[in-house]
């Protein structure tokens, strides 16, 4: 695989990637405000919550470049490698049943790891539940974007009242640890 730099473009094998806007929408940058806010609202959290503080910047610092790659557009870089991969090796024509494997299996990745923080978690696993379920709401979300699998993808162009479904998918996941962030910033000015 030929990997070309050429003004700040990855050139791989004739498919290019560009650092850029990713999505200029409105909704787009309330999408990213929201992520940097509430990375922000983690770290406050984390910072005054000594007990429990690693729960926190680690759930900022996810926010945080998961914030970065709203609008840098990581995620097709990804697509442009692994199209590249699967044409060098000779199983595009296979791509459809690779993309299904790969998100189940992150997915269920993404799961086991959800029950391994709440069984670990113990007797806090009521305060942290909603941030968890959010992060790994967000995990799921991005793996199923990643992966570009088409079906999902027009499932993801479904609107509702006007809003597409992975506006709210998103905006959802990143609502639950915002609340989840809010709460633990008023409960400790108390």
């Amino acid at each position: 695989m030929n990997i070309l730099l050429n003004n700040c473009a990855v050139i791989i094998s004739g498919n290019s990637w560009q650092p850029g806007i990713g999505d200029p929408t409105i909704l787009g940058w309330l999408t990213v405000f929201s992520y940097f806010l509430t990375a922000f609202c983690c770290f406050k959290c984390g910072h005054k919550n000594r007990r429990d503080s690693w729960i926190w910047w680690v759930t900022g610092l996810f926010l945080l470049l998961l914030g970065i790659n709203k609008q840098l557009d990581l995620q097709s870089l990804f697509t442009v490698i692994a199209k590249n991969i699967a044409i060098e090796q000779n199983w595009y024509e296979q791509r459809r049943s690779v993309q299904k494997n790969f998100i189940i299996g992150l997915i269920t990745i993404v799961f086991a790891s959800f029950m391994f923080f709440i069984q670990g978690m113990g007797r806090k696993v009521k305060q942290f539940i909603l941030p968890l379920f959010g992060v790994v709401f967000l995990l799921t979300f991005i793996i199923i974007r990643a992966a570009s699998f088409h079906h999902v993808d027009q499932l993801l162009g479904w609107q509702l009242a006007g809003f597409r479904l992975n506006w709210l998918l998103e905006l959802g996941g990143i609502s639950c640890v915002a609340i989840a962030a809010i709460k633990q910033i008023c409960k400790t000015r108390r």
